[in-house]
Order: structure tokens, then C-alpha cells, then sequence
């Protein structure tokens, strides 16, 4: 399996990993390393008189080091894959030692006991009645929250930009209360507006209107299609039963994984990686919610491929999805894109029109380049089509460089008219930006 610098070190956690991970991806520092298809692994000296053991799972990238690090991965696994990205060849070993064969005969127990079905009956109308009670609180709390959107419509916007955050923060913990944690979600990023931006009113308006559509949308959700329905009890917070979703038969492909981007939201970090379907050219969201230093449950690699079996959550316009199995990773498996802008717009439109609710879409397109125009960077095709880089992209230098001038197969990921790449193609080559 062939793993170039670029993907390993995408893996860190933050600069100092990377930084000592480099260092320690000289052989001199381990005192024994091997690997097979199954496993990696490696002994690093370090200040103590034992050394360290790391291992790395192949099959699902995982990572474990005796070291005392909370970091994961440690610079004891970025350093060890590291080298074996630059000299595979001198891992001549391929016998599991006992210490390895252990972890990863572990992990394999734990992923067959996460497929067992469960046979604890379920109290059918205990359930519904809870679920009864929870639409409750949320029409309850629906019904201030349209109060309070009405009360800034007639009062004006001209003052917004005043309001103290206890203005957002009061209606965001009442949707909180009401079991509404979606629209909590939205409260806020309509508070998070750029209220110093030059036409900041017509973001919040937008933002705004969506909020409300979604309310109206749920009041009335009897009367439309069960898919929309699934779609808009997720935007207000209510869950799917994964247990649920992973008894379904789900879609198996090539997964190229685009990218991956982390925020906190509250106490909880929020992992989306992005996907897309080698042969069914489908997109996927993989959601991973934990706290810091919590190991996840599954590991994605940008610029890696994952031959595996997607579920994906009900929607009309499926896009979350979690990784139901996962057989083998593949490197180096061209993807194809789209050919312009016109295409990008002509999918939206399509998603609009059965989904209205759509915050952010990813998309492969095959030959872009950076341009500037009136002090504004913009993605312009082969059509010479100009679509805009969103305010916030950060890498544009780096993007820049990559280019040299020239068009580049890039992914992307936004709506509309505002749009972050997040990965391009270069030789061959995928580089997360």
C-alpha cells in the first residue's frame, strides 16, 4: 500500500506532531520495524530504557503507541508511517510479533461485535409516546422562535449589528430546552453574520428566511414527501437510530476521501470528511462527533481511497452517510470531475428543486484556475466562467503556488455562488489545501 508525505501528514493533530513526526521518521531512531498487508508497526528508543511499540492498522487507519501521548495520532505513528512512506522497502518484516497480532486481533473482535444484532425488544409505545412529547417541545419552542423572527422583521435590521451576544445566545439555549438543537445551530451562525462586511444585510436576510422556511416547512411537513420529511426533522435535531441505519444494505464503491475539516461546536468537535463514489459518482458526508484526545471510531485519509459500503441517511438529496464496512484502501485511483461551472450550476438547481434546504455541496471540477478581479480571488473554468472564492479561504497563497498559472483539477466544497476548494490535483497527486 503506498502512502505519499502529503497524506501522512494531513493526519496530524496540530504542528508540533508534524514537526516531530518528521524527525522521527528516521530509521536510526526505531530499533526494530516490519509490515505486512494487515499491519505496520515499529520500536522507537526513546528516554526510557524500553522503547516504545507502535502499531498502525492498514485495514481501517488506526494508530496505537505505548508513549504516554494524548495525541492522536502520536509522533511516535506520524514518524513510523512517515518512513515507511519514503522506504517501504526497508520494512522486510512481515510476521505479526505477538504485541501486534494482540491489538489487531482485538480490533477485529470489536468490529465483528458492533455487527451482532441486537435482540432486547423495544417498547414500542413507550417510544412513542416519548417521541410525542419531545414534537411537542419543539412546536412549543418553534412558536417563540417565529415570534422573535417577526419582532426583527418589524423592527428593522438597521440595528442588528447592535444587539448583545446574550441577544443570540438566549434564543439559541431556548431551542436547547426545546429539543431543537438544529435550529440552535442556525440562531447562531445567523449571529456569527460579518456585520462589518459591505452587504452583510443580505446574508443575515437569507439566513434568516431559511430559518423561517424550515419552521414553516416542519408545521406543515404532513403534507410533504417523506424523504423532505427525513430531511427536515434532521435540520431541527431530531436523530436516526444508527443501529437502524446499519441493518440496511447500503451502496459499496471505490470512496475517494476529498477532504476532512474539524470545528467545535459547544464541548463537542464536529469531523466532516468528504467523499466521492469512484464508480457511482455519488458525493458523501461522513459525520464524526467526539471530544479531544477521544479515539474515533473511524479513521479517513484525505487522498485516500476506501473500497467500502456506504448508508446513507435518508434524504431526497442523500448526501450524510456512515461507513457501514470498509474492505480495503487503494491509492492512486484517477477521479473524474466536472467540466465547468455550468455543470456545477445545472446539480444545484436539481438539488434546489427537491431540497431547498442544502448548506454547502462538494463537487470535483477538472480544470480550474485562481484568478484575481477587483481585489476579489475567483475559481474561472475552461469556459471562462468565474465563480467566487469565499471570503475566509485562507490558503489562496498556497493554491497560488500549486497552480503556477495553470489549470488544475480541483474539489471544492459551498452553494451558490461562494465556494472553498479544500484538495487539488497536481502530477497525479492529491494535496488537502
Amino acid at each position: 500500500m503506498q502512502f505519499s508525505e502529503e497524506q501522512v501528514l494531513a493526519l496530524a493533530p496540530d504542528e508540533a506532531s508534524r514537526k516531530s513526526g518528521k524527525e522521527l521518521s528516521n530509521p536510526t531512531k526505531w530499533v526494530s520495524k516490519g509490515a505486512n498487508r494487515q499491519a505496520l508497526w515499529g520500536e522507537c528508543q526513546g528516554s526510557g530504557s524500553k522503547p516504545y511499540q507502535t502499531q498502525i492498522d492498514l485495514s481501517n487507519i488506526a494508530f496505537k503507541c505505548s508513549c504516554p501521548s494524548r495525541k492522536f495520532p502520536c509522533k511516535h505513528g506520524l514518524g513510523l508511517l512517515l518512513l515507511y512512506a519514503r522506504q517501504q522497502q526497508s520494512f522486510t518484516t512481515d510476521e505479526l510479533p505477538a504485541w501486534v497480532q494482540e491489538w489487531i486481533s482485538k480490533r477485529a473482535g470489536t468490529a465483528e461485535k458492533k455487527v451482532e444484532p441486537k435482540d432486547k425488544p423495544v417498547d414500542e409505545a413507550a417510544q412513542a409516546k416519548r417521541m410525542q412529547a419531545r414534537e411537542q417541545k419543539v412546536s412549543d419552542g418553534i412558536e417563540e422562535l417565529l415570534l422573535w423572527i417577526k419582532d426583527i422583521v418589524r423592527n428593522g435590521i438597521l440595528n442588528i449589528p447592535e444587539k448583545s451576544p446574550a441577544f443570540w445566545e438566549n434564543m439559541a439555549k431556548r431551542m436547547v430546552d426545546a429539543q431543537a438543537p438544529g435550529l440552535a445551530g442556525m440562531i447562531r451562525e445567523l449571529s456569527n453574520t460579518n456585520f462589518y462586511n459591505e452587504g452583510w444585510q443580505t446574508k443575515f436576510i437569507d439566513q434568516l428566511v431559511r430559518i423561517y422556511l424550515l419552521i414553516q416547512a416542519y408545521k406543515n411537513s404532513n403534507s410533504l414527501d417523506e424523504l423532505l420529511q427525513a430531511d427536515i426533522k434532521s435540520l431541527i435535531g431530531f436523530t436516526q437510530s444508527v443501529e437502524e441505519l446499519k441493518a440496511q444494505s447500503g451502496v459499496k464503491d471505490d470512496w475517494f476521501v476529498l477532504g476532512k475539516q474539524v470545528t467545535q461546536e459547544d464541548q463537542l468537535m464536529v469531523e466532516r470528511n468528504w467523499l466521492y463514489g469512484i464508480h457511482t459518482k455519488q458525493y458523501a458526508l461522513v459525520l464524526q462527533f467526539f471530544v479531544r484526545n477521544q479515539l474515533l471510531t473511524t479513521t479517513l485519509t484525505p487522498g485516500v481511497t476506501i473500497n467500502a459500503e456506504l448508508i446513507f441517511y435518508p434524504s431526497c438529496t442523500p448526501l450524510r452517510a456512515l461507513v457501514k464496512q470498509q474492505f480495503s484502501i487503494k491509492t492512486n485511483i484517477p477521479v473524474d470531475g466536472l467540466a465547468s461551472w455550468n455543470e456545477v450550476a445545472m446539480l444545484e438547481t436539481n438539488y434546489n428543486r427537491y431540497n431547498p434546504f442544502i448548506n454547502a455541496y462538494p463537487f470535483v471540477i477538472d480544470a480550474l484556475k485562481p484568478v484575481q478581479l477587483n481585489n476579489q480571488w475567483w475559481l474561472k473554468d475552461k469556459e471562462n466562467k468565474l465563480m467566487r472564492i469565499e471570503d475566509n479561504f485562507s490558503n489562496i497563497w498556497r493554491l497560488l503556488a500549486i497552480s503556477g498559472g495553470e489549470t488544475l483539477q480541483l474539489a471544492v466544497t459551498g452553494k451558490e455562488n461562494n465556494y472553498a476548494p479544500i484538495g487539488v490535483w497536481y502530477h497525479a497527486t492529491y494535496i488537502l489545501l
